[in-house]
């Protein structure tokens, strides 16, 4: 017994140098961080330490599945990375095996084990990096410092996660260009979608908290027009009128919303492009909006976009929630 456990001692203390292991805690649930790590979408926002930008040229999320990446650092260095998962657990864990694509430095081969571990309404994560010799992790610490590179990358994952939640506002300056927002729903695509086009329904849910809408036109078909009057709890009432420019039931939408001023002054223009993603039988939406043009007096309005589409989807959720129910 008292040699089996020196050869254990052995192994570990053999695999300790050939490691790097990353663990921080986010606040955020288990799902969302996995989500983050996972989906194309949101990895090019937080990948990479400071300075770098990301691209994803694959990724099939699935044991044998290839995800391609590169990293371009601050003095335009690129750098190719081939990566194959060998397990995913969802939302718990991820394995995967790490290769520099030929042609690219440092040539170096790794394994990696991501846990996800639910801390009450946080989430730690502890990322195992298992180099192929200690000589090798040496060499990526000392010459291109992947241990501070580690760290400045769950840095800037911190700092992403409540942007999905909360939506990403897009700007150029100071001026609002426009937003990206994700939200899941409990209730079936069919029914989300119909929320979105049904004026019965749209009416119910569309604008910020305790705004109601007396005037709520919504021709479903492309080319069909909309209009909205959006009354406030103090009395004012913002009218918006717009286009549906696509429609593919039960899976995207798009159209244009302008709002207008006095007079039927046109304020700003923007598109709205949504999509409707079942996940066995919740709905994801990813709502992207972009203005298209504005006038001066435009950027008063669109600074609220994000804390007005936000309540609009709770509302949403909401209304999704009571039909699922009754259904």
């Amino acid at each position: 017994m008292p040699q089996k456990n020196a050869n254990a001692s052995a192994v570990a203390s053999a695999a300790s140098e050939r490691e790097l292991v990353f663990q921080r805690l986010f606040d955020a649930p288990r799902e969302l961080v996995f989500e983050a790590w996972t989906n194309p979408k949101h990895l090019p926002h937080w990948w990479g330490p400071n300075g770098f930008t990301t691209t994803i040229q694959e990724m099939n999320l699935r044991p044998g599945g290839d995800w391609r990446l590169t990293m371009r650092g601050p003095d335009g260095r690129e750098y190719r990375s081939h990566i194959v998962f060998m397990e995913v657990s969802k939302p718990s864990r991820l394995v995967y095996r790490h290769e520099s694509e030929p042609g690219t430095e440092p040539v170096v081969s790794f394994e990696v084990v991501v846990d996800f571990a639910q801390r009450g309404l946080q989430t730690e994560v502890t990322m195992r990096m298992t180099f192929d010799s200690a000589e090798k992790r040496n060499e990526v610490v000392e010459k291109y410092h992947a241990d501070e590179g580690g760290r400045q990358t769950l840095a800037h994952l911190a700092d992403y996660l409540p942007r999905i939640t909360e939506g990403v506002l897009i700007t150029e300056g100071e001026a609002v260009k426009g937003l990206v927002l994700e939200r899941t729903f409990q209730a079936p695509r069919e029914l989300v979608f119909r929320a979105w086009t049904d004026p019965a329904h749209l009416q119910r849910w569309w604008g910020p908290k305790d705004f109601t809408n007396p005037v709520c036109e919504f021709d479903a078909r492309p080319g069909g027009s909309i209009l909205i009057h959006m009354r406030a709890p103090n009395g004012d009432v913002y009218p918006m009128k717009g286009e549906v420019k696509e429609l593919e039931a039960p899976s995207r939408l798009v159209f244009t919303s302008i709002a207008l001023g006095e007079g039927g002054r046109e304020l700003f223009e923007n598109l709205n492009e949504v999509d409707f993603t079942e996940q066995s039988g919740t709905t994801k939406v990813t709502l992207r909006t972009t203005v298209l043009r504005a006038t001066d007096v435009a950027p008063q309005f669109l600074a609220g976009m994000q804390q007005g589409w936000g309540q609009s989807l709770d509302r949403l959720a909401d209304l999704c929630q009571s039909e699922a129910n009754r259904s």
